[in-house]
């Protein structure tokens, strides 16, 4: 199905850039960048390892080019789709995905969950619901693993979304520079506006210039998408900060790193809706992002064949909550059907099936 170029109705797009104070929200705890590092150096730096048994299936097929293969009757992934680094794309593979978005913020809002405007920010409302279950807890990055699969599924069955997989960015490249990246083109995610010196956010007016309704924090506010860059804190969203990060040896310790780290950093940088814990999600830019976190757990989980069944942490973010378990459910509050950590610990395990291009 080929998705045309959509003009939202549930959108207001500006005829200029407006500068605006930012609204009340929670944003991300930062770990401090020196701690890491020591930790690191005493460790001994992470050095990324090639995942040879997720290549094996694909060395002869061009990137892009492979549709999952999920050979249900064995529960197994039998030929992984590959997700694109965005600068690797095709124009078409690029214009598929963010017509697809489009797509999803026109079609109307299932009505189970409460200020959700459209079919996208149902999936934006759940993460705000859902918010203290799902940040500061060891099921951090499995939860978002699930939700990238679910809302990619999505694209693919209300949208018509045909690529074999969703792209994903490599943040790093872009983090002395975000302003320069591909994706903050007005074709592709719109401008990245630069913070105000009182921290002022600016609508974009091309790209995604749309009004969202949940958010900020646990509420609801009609505003338009705002961003507002912070080039000191985007400037650790970087390889270097993700290795030091995987140095850890355990899963206990390399989560929280890898939460409060570069995914943190990035979030805050970014700015308007993406430093706003509950309601990123309403900046698309957001799955971007989080495929760069997910492919960074992966790395880690290269390392080590145990790791693809090692977890850790607590299940409540004040430590009260049971230790994080692999039969854990994930949950979508109804978007999709639930799965467990065990489902999402190996992209390639059956319930997913996937890999990163590299």
């Amino acid at each position: 199905m080929k998705i045309q170029l959509l003009i939202l109705a549930t959108s207001t797009v500006c005829s200029a850039a407006v500068a605006r104070a930012p609204p009340a929200k929670q944003t991300f705890e930062l770990i401090p960048f020196e701690k890491v590092k020591a930790d690191a150096e005493r460790l001994g730096v992470f050095k990324p390892e090639p995942d040879h048994r997720t290549f094996r299936n694909n060395t002869n097929k061009a990137a892009g080019d492979v549709d999952s293969d999920f050979d249900a009757a064995a529960g197994t992934c039998v030929e992984p789709a590959i997700r694109v680094e965005w600068r690797d794309l095709s124009e078409d593979d690029r214009n598929a995905w963010i017509n697809a978005v489009k797509c999803l913020m026109g079609q109307p809002s299932s009505g189970a969950y409460p200020g959700s405007q459209n079919r996208h920010e149902d999936f934006v409302y759940v993460h705000q619901a859902m918010t203290g279950q799902i940040h500061m807890v060891g099921q951090f990055l499995p939860w978002h693993r699930y939700y990238l699969h679910i809302y990619e599924q999505a694209l693919k069955e209300e949208c018509g979304y045909a690529p074999a997989a969703m792209p994903w960015w490599d943040e790093s490249k872009d983090s002395a520079d975000f302003t320069a990246s591909p994706l903050f083109i007005p074709q592709a995610f719109g401008p990245i506006p630069k913070k105000g010196p009182n921290g002022e956010e600016t609508c974009l007016t091309s790209g995604f210039a749309i009004t969202i309704h949940i958010g900020p924090g646990g509420g609801l506010s009609d505003r338009c998408l705002a961003r507002a860059l912070d080039d000191t804190l985007v400037a650790s969203c970087n390889d270097d900060f993700s290795n030091y990060c995987n140095s850890y040896t355990t899963y206990a310790e390399m989560e929280p790193c890898a939460e409060r780290g570069p995914h943190a950093y990035c979030h805050n940088g970014i700015g308007g809706a993406m430093a706003d814990v509950a309601s990123s999600p309403g900046d698309p830019i957001f799955f971007m992002h989080h495929s760069y976190v997910d492919r960074q757990w992966r790395l880690w989980q290269n390392g080590d064949p145990a790791r693809l069944s090692e977890v850790g942490g607590n299940t409540a973010g004040d430590g009260s909550g049971p230790p994080l378990t692999l039969d854990y459910v994930l949950t979508s509050m109804g978007l999709r059907e639930d799965a467990t950590v065990a489902d999402v610990m190996d992209i390639q395990g059956g319930y997913l099936c996937y890999q990163y291009s590299y």
